[in-house]
């Protein structure tokens, strides 16, 4: 079974909630979050958490609205059920609930593209398979996630999913994993240069293999044609002296050959 994609997400539906949070404070910023983590479209609260106004809640009665707004940002539903009572959580509404569920999702893709079904039932707080299909598949048409529901194998294979805000305790993770990453990156480039630099060393032993090769070519068409000249030279001085033996014999003329004397005489 395939769940396709349906409608997208708004380009920053939290900035309105934003705005408002410059002025809202007390009972009124608490309403403010439970909009905001009602609201479709909104999967990121970095910037209403930074609020100054947001930020008073955490020294007020109201404070477990702040932790729960954090959550949201940085957490899974498993975090919540842990954290409920120690920071005092409040009750969540479905649509509320379903939000950080589908937000559980995306921090699981982060682990594994193919998540089994058994680890999102458990992770979810879901008993039973369908009800776990059905989220998985609001999560694919509200954009959240993109990917389809293999039954056959009881897991959800994940083409995409929506970035979170980043937990300041992850930074330094990431930074070492980036560097890592660069390291690496430099290391190929490295192993990169030295191959082409063994290439072009290996083209120009060739190119000078090769123009030995067609020098001595050329040197052994020269010497050919020299000996094919001193042949035909050869050949013509032989061919001179048997003219000059027939004259000879024709006048009765006796040539001494390799001398400058020549003797006339006749019958």
């Amino acid at each position: 079974m395939v769940a396709e994609k349906a409608s997208g997400v708004g380009t920053n539906p939290l900035e309105q909630f934003v705005l408002l949070a410059k002025t809202t404070k007390g009972a009124a910023a608490v309403e403010l979050i439970k909009q905001v983590l009602e609201a479709p479209g909104i999967f990121m609260f970095k910037e209403l958490i930074d609020m100054p106004l947001i930020k008073e809640l955490d020294t007020s009665p109201h404070a477990g609205y702040y932790h729960l707004l954090k959550l949201f940002a940085h957490g899974t539903y498993q975090d919540y059920l842990k954290q409920k009572e120690e920071l005092k959580l409040p009750e969540m509404t479905q649509l509320q609930k379903k939000k950080l569920q589908n937000l559980t999702i995306v921090t699981l893709s982060l682990e594994s593209k193919c998540i089994p079904y058994d680890k999102l039932l458990k992770e979810l707080d879901i008993s039973n398979v369908r009800d776990l299909e059905d989220l998985i598949i609001e999560a694919i048409y509200s954009d959240i996630i993109h990917g389809k529901l293999d039954q056959r194998n009881s897991s959800l294979e994940l083409d995409f999913a929506i970035g979170r805000d980043i937990n300041p305790g992850d930074v330094t993770n990431m930074i070492t994993e980036f560097q890592a990453w660069s390291d690496s990156c430099a290391n190929v480039l490295k192993a990169i240069e030295t191959q082409i630099g063994k290439a072009n060393s290996e083209k120009h032993q060739h190119l000078a293999h090769s123009n030995a090769i067609d020098m001595e070519i050329l040197n052994i068409k020269k010497s050919l044609k020299n000996q094919t000249n001193q042949s035909q030279d050869t050949d013509d001085m032989m061919g001179s002296d048997n003219v000059v033996d027939k004259i000879g014999k024709k006048y009765k003329i006796k040539s001494n050959r390799g001398t400058s004397n020549t003797k006339f005489w006749q019958k």
